[in-house]
């Protein structure tokens, strides 16, 4: 796979919801290589924007803006106990059943080393099988005693999980999917594509609580039109209905026409599936009514403004474990970089 490792890195950089340092630093290296200028404003997003060249009357070219999150679920430290144990508060949207025997690590505000840890499992010995965890119940297990935890971590304290990202089969499996690898479709289009509007390549931060990074950039650049990239949910596995799977690996990029929070410009919906047409790139059209993604907050965020929506198709959402196709992840740069070239004109006119 072309690019595996700029997305290994990615994913594997730990980014929680409000602490995305880490991989607006990668992001940031990467537009250095192919924006005109790079910026980070007061929420987090890293901007590269391409400038576009002037039109035919000497007036400024359209702007397009082009988003993916960076930020990944995660918990904040609320407690630590009397027998060293660190309790947590959840930053995003977890499934308990996710959580047990996850490795963890805490990142301490005081610039310390962060501290690797893991939320225990049960064994299945004495495990009461009635019972059911939530986040508010998870224990992590840092190897410490009580009081040298409670010297190196504080509340407030951001904790992501640690996994590997690895290829398997057709596949790429790991942690922070939703939405690295939009971050990383985003960061291969803009390498290829030549626009002659201008374009503003965003990173957004605070995706996972409510779209905020998005809603602020969007008002800050106020662009012509707008496309975001998410991961969006994949559920072809047994006992799954096919009419609840939403889309399915390795059938292309997802082209969105309505999710919770937005209902994309239809005149762009319709030009985004002519050019996947027209460049031969496979897509799937994408129904889904209990996701949202940063393409709401961006058509209502300078206004009212054209927006479409690109979406990877993930399976085991929210997990250490989020699967995504190669096939898919390739479609998704190929449009976008299509998209990227037509420009606002192209996207909402042609």
């Amino acid at each position: 796979m072309d690019g595996f490792d700029l997305l290994r890195e990615l994913t594997e950089s730990h980014g929680p919801v409000g602490h995305e340092t880490e991989p607006a630093a990668i992001v940031a290296r990467e537009f250095e290589e192919t924006a005109d200028r790079v910026r980070t404003d007061a929420m987090g997003n890293v901007i590269g924007t391409v400038e576009g060249a002037a039109d035919a009357a000497g007036g400024d070219p359209p702007e397009l803006l082009v988003a993916a999150h960076m930020d990944e679920i995660g918990f904040l430290v609320r407690h630590v106990d009397d027998e060293g144990f660190v309790r947590v508060s959840p930053l995003g949207g977890w499934n308990p059943e996710v959580l047990r025997s996850m490795r963890v690590r805490v990142h301490a505000d005081d610039g310390d080393d962060p501290l690797d840890g893991v939320i225990g499992a049960v064994p299945a010995h004495v495990r009461d099988t009635d019972g059911e965890q939530d986040v508010e119940d998870v224990a992590i297990d840092l190897g410490l005693s009580a009081e040298e935890a409670r010297e190196r971590v504080s509340v407030g304290d951001a904790v992501t999980t640690r996994a590997p990202t690895e290829r398997i089969g057709d596949c790429v499996a790991g942690t922070a999917l939703d939405d690295r690898a939009g971050v990383w479709t985003v960061l291969r289009a803009l390498e290829r594509a030549d626009p002659d509007a201008t374009v503003h390549a965003v990173a957004t931060t605070q995706e996972e609580v409510g779209l905020r990074g998005a809603a602020g950039v969007g008002v800050d650049v106020a662009p012509d039109a707008a496309i975001a990239v998410d991961g969006t949910l994949e559920r072809s596995v047994p006992g799954v209905d096919p009419a609840d799977r939403v889309t399915e690996l390795g059938a292309g990029v997802g082209i969105k026409h309505v999710d919770a929070t937005v209902v994309p410009t239809p005149t762009f919906v319709r030009r985004l599936e002519a050019l996947a047409d027209e460049h031969a790139v496979p897509f799937q059209r994408e129904v889904a009514s209990n996701i949202g993604t940063d393409t709401g907050a961006l058509q209502t965020a300078a206004g009212s403004t054209p927006v479409g929506a690109l979406s990877i198709p993930v399976r085991y959402h929210h997990s250490t474990v989020e699967t995504a196709h190669v096939d898919d992840l390739a479609a998704t740069v190929d449009l976008l970089a299509e998209a990227i070239e037509v420009g606002p004109a192209g996207l909402v006119e042609g």
